[in-house]
């Protein structure tokens, strides 16, 4: 290879080097200015043993039911996988049946019947256009993908929903829009949804915004992924059937070779 190729390919080279730093560099600068750190609340299901805390998940349906749906719906899921979380059949159809819904009858005709388990949660405006109507053009977001859907979700939803204080002195809140210290620029347009003793557990707990946040994340969590636990338990099955097949493997590899290595 003659010195004029070497050339070319050493400059092309440390072009390309250029560019990549460039890139990272950026990407890194870019990054630094938008991360907020959330408080790390201990979830019951985090980890790899972690499960559900089925009262929680009840009182945070509570919290969702009174507060939150009035604007956010949960189009992905249906009321009788509220069984899962320790509703029987007759609860979910009482809780079902206060909503209603669209239905063809046997003339063709729409009308409307009270909602059955097997119907999905049924959604505060009848479309998208109504829903950014009544919100100031900007659209709920729809809840059943919420804690998966956002980055550290559990926490995410936690601090934002606990997020709410006043604005620095500095800091011009123009109408209709709201501090939170949490949001991503600390201007969100969704108003504090959550006040003392906003809702009144059944269970005589204490609702303060740190608790309701706390259930309704937990119900969120578990409307995110219905199966984890039963994920979670597949996956512990699966390493214990592997930890013993590699053990049992071992020995009999030990005892097949043994003849071979006493030589």
């Amino acid at each position: 290879m003659n010195n004029n190729s070497s050339n070319f390919l050493l400059s092309y080279s440390l072009k390309i080097l250029l560019f990549l730093m460039l890139i990272f560099t950026t990407k890194i600068s870019l990054g630094a200015g938008e991360k907020i750190n959330y408080p790390q609340l201990n979830w019951s299901f985090s980890g790899i043993l972690g499960t559900f805390d089925r009262a929680s998940q009840q009182r945070g349906l509570q919290v969702y039911k009174e507060v939150c749906s009035g604007c956010h719906g949960m189009r992905l899921l249906a009321y009788r996988n509220l069984k899962s979380i320790g509703y029987n059949d007759d609860e979910i159809k009482a809780f079902a049946a206060e909503n209603s819904v669209n239905s063809i009858n046997d003339d063709g005709e729409v009308v409307e019947r009270p909602a059955r388990p097997s119907d999905k949660f049924v959604s505060p405006y009848p479309n998208d256009k109504a829903a950014r109507a009544a919100n100031g053009g900007a659209y709920p977001p729809d809840l059943s993908l919420i804690v998966k859907a956002r980055p550290d979700g559990a926490n995410y939803l936690h601090a934002l929903l606990t997020g709410y204080v006043d604005a620095p002195a500095e800091k011009k809140v123009p109408d209709g829009m709201y501090y939170n210290k949490y949001y991503s620029g600390n201007l969100i347009g969704m108003p504090q949804p959550l006040y003392d003793d906003g809702v009144e557990y059944a269970d005589g707990t204490k609702a303060t915004p740190d608790q309701m946040a706390k259930d309704v994340t937990a119900f969120l969590a578990w409307a995110s992924e219905p199966e984890m636990e039963e994920r979670k338990q597949l996956g512990i099955t699966v390493i214990l059937f592997l930890l013993v097949l590699t053990t049992l493997s071992y020995f009999a590899m030990k005892q097949i070779w043994a003849p071979v290595k006493n030589r």
